[in-house]
């Protein structure tokens, strides 16, 4: 028979007894090591309980019924007296054999046929809940970060880890089975209402158990098959992430190299590094892994919204943290294994360069001499001296690193366009900085040692200066040519010219002033060369019938190339 069942038919007659408490014996037999709480009257309680004669019969168990007894604990009780202050003083998960007299029991009359007339009674017990109904939902504290920047507030959206258990240490659910957090809204009713309560002021990384009692949990339902019904329940969450749907992108700004001479704006291709992080600080993706720079246009759409609007603004060789909520970034799909859905994402950025497609050659000169009365342009030739870095300041390669000074033709397709550019107009001793985008320099492919899509900075000084000659030119009058030309050259007069009599005729006009060989190659080379091109039968002489004049329309003009 139950002992529900039957208090109510003995209860004006136990009620009569006035034995002492102490009449009562109690057997701590089993104690928990940690006693939070102990039952006082008031409480209810929840516990297993096999009631026994004593000599051993069993009388009545909860066991057998498959559910533990729920009931108030003091003068509204619904259990005889004896059980009733029996069970006062326990702790959850403690074993108590409680021995009660019949005055204390079901008394003179028995029970019916289950408890005869004066029988003392032993109730094996063991405590599985105690709650109160002026109880809240407990908070306590197991870790918080320090620096906590942002709490849970009503309306934010959180992320969390959670091992779930009764108070009796019961595991009934926990996120980590599944490898997924519980995602939802706080103070919208989502939630259980000690849960909605209990997670108000986390932080991310907090940990904290929630007591939550049954009126503020699942009641007198419980839930399905893992919470049974007045159960007080425990939460030991791990805040992972919270966020607004009111929230914009947070940036904080942790460098900015001076002078800022430039900042991005949309339509601008920008190239940085990163590294990818939840709020609780664990990683997702890094560029430095990949030892490449992220590249994207900025503005355009091409990354999520939230990077899109936090690379507005930057300068080169900034470094920013950036905290883009799921609305600006994944959403609440997230992206495949590597960004959960509703994630907060957190992005160290280091911006290494940008540029815009429209962007020219900045060339801007730091020092200038005090003379400069000749400045190289197409077809001279220079010798310089360069160092070439990324705008980050990472040195790339420098004329310092070779034996021999370079040397370039301009306007010969020697160098990448943009260095072409920062040379021209040169004086010898001028030095230059020459800022080079992309398309002026190593374009998407980049080239042996530079990145894809680098801007470039040179830091120029011209050297030297050799005038050249026009493209496809061995030698240029500066003067008007003899007139004739042919007896000119032939020195001996003797109606033709060799080559030592055509050496010694453009090596006088040289040395004199009259004209110019291409700079940069050996003279008696380009002087064969010549001589060559005018000895059409090649018979090591010219006659006056071979000598010719070479122009693009065949005319013969004052200064050109014999």
């Amino acid at each position: 028979m139950d002992v529900r069942s039957v208090c109510l038919c003995v209860l004006l007659c136990v009620r009569c007894w006035a034995g002492p408490v102490e009449d009562v014996k109690i057997d701590r037999y089993s104690l928990p090591t940690l006693c939070a709480r102990e039952v006082q009257q008031g409480d209810y309680v929840r516990y297993h309980y096999t009631g026994t004669f004593t000599n051993g019969t069993k009388f009545d168990s909860s066991l057998d019924k498959g559910a533990p007894f729920m009931g108030l604990v003091g003068s509204e009780s619904k259990v005889i007296p004896g059980l009733d202050r029996g069970v006062q003083g326990m702790c959850v998960n403690e074993r108590r054999k409680i021995t009660i007299p019949p005055h204390l029991g079901y008394g003179v009359t028995g029970a019916g046929s289950v408890i005869p007339p004066d029988t003392t009674l032993v109730f094996d017990v063991i405590l599985l809940d105690v709650w109160n109904k002026a109880d809240k939902a407990e908070i306590r504290t197991l870790f918080r970060p320090q620096g906590c920047r942002r709490s849970v507030q009503r309306s934010d959206f959180v992320r969390y880890h959670y091992n779930g258990t009764l108070l009796n240490g019961t595991v009934f659910d926990s996120s980590y089975w599944r490898n997924i957090t519980y995602n939802t809204y706080v103070g919208q009713g989502e939630l259980i209402k000690g849960m909605d309560e209990g997670l108000l002021g986390t932080c991310i990384g907090e940990r904290r158990s929630i007591i939550i009692p049954p009126f503020l949990a699942y009641g007198e339902k419980g839930y399905g098959s893992k919470v049974p019904a007045y159960a007080t329940v425990i939460f030991d969450v791990l805040l992972v992430d919270v966020f607004n749907v009111k929230d914009d992108v947070q940036v904080e700004v942790q460098d900015v190299p001076q002078p800022c001479r430039r900042k991005a704006k949309a339509g601008d291709f920008i190239r940085y590094h990163y590294n990818g992080t939840f709020q609780d600080g664990t990683p997702f993706d890094s560029s430095y892994q990949r030892n490449s720079t992220y590249n994207t246009y900025i503005g355009l759409g091409h990354v999520i919204a939230g990077m899109d609007k936090a690379l507005l603004g930057v300068c080169v060789g900034e470094r920013r943290r950036v905290t883009i909520p799921p609305h600006l970034a994944y959403g609440e799909n997230g992206t495949g294994s590597l960004i959960p859905a509703s994630a907060v994402l957190t992005f160290d950025l280091h911006i290494i360069d940008f540029h815009n497609p429209s962007d020219s050659v900045d060339i801007r000169v730091t020092h200038a001499p005090a003379e400069c009365s000749n400045t190289c342009t197409a077809n001279d030739l220079i010798t310089y001296r360069y160092n070439c870095s990324l705008l980050d300041g990472t040195r790339l390669y420098s004329s310092d690193d070779y034996a021999k000074l370079p040397q370039v033709t301009l306007g010969q397709g020697a160098v990448i366009e943009g260095l072409e550019k920062g040379l021209q107009g040169m004086c010898v001793g001028e030095r230059r900085e020459v800022t080079i985008p992309p398309h002026f320099g190593h374009g998407q492919d980049g080239g042996s040692g530079v990145p894809s899509s680098a801007v470039l900075l040179f830091e120029l000084e011209l050297l030297e200066l050799q005038r050249g000659v026009p493209e496809g030119y061995l030698f240029l009058w500066l003067e008007d040519s003899p007139e004739p030309l042919f007896p000119a050259m032939d020195l001996n007069h003797n109606q033709e010219v060799p080559l030592e009599e055509f050496t010694d005729f453009i090596k006088l006009q040289v040395s004199e002033g009259r004209g110019r060989l291409r700079p940069g190659v050996d003279s008696d080379v380009i002087i064969r060369d010549m001589f060559t091109n005018q000895d059409q039968n090649s018979d090591g002489k010219i006659t006056a019938n071979e000598l010719r004049v070479q122009t693009d329309h065949g005319e013969i003009p004052d200064h050109e190339e014999l």
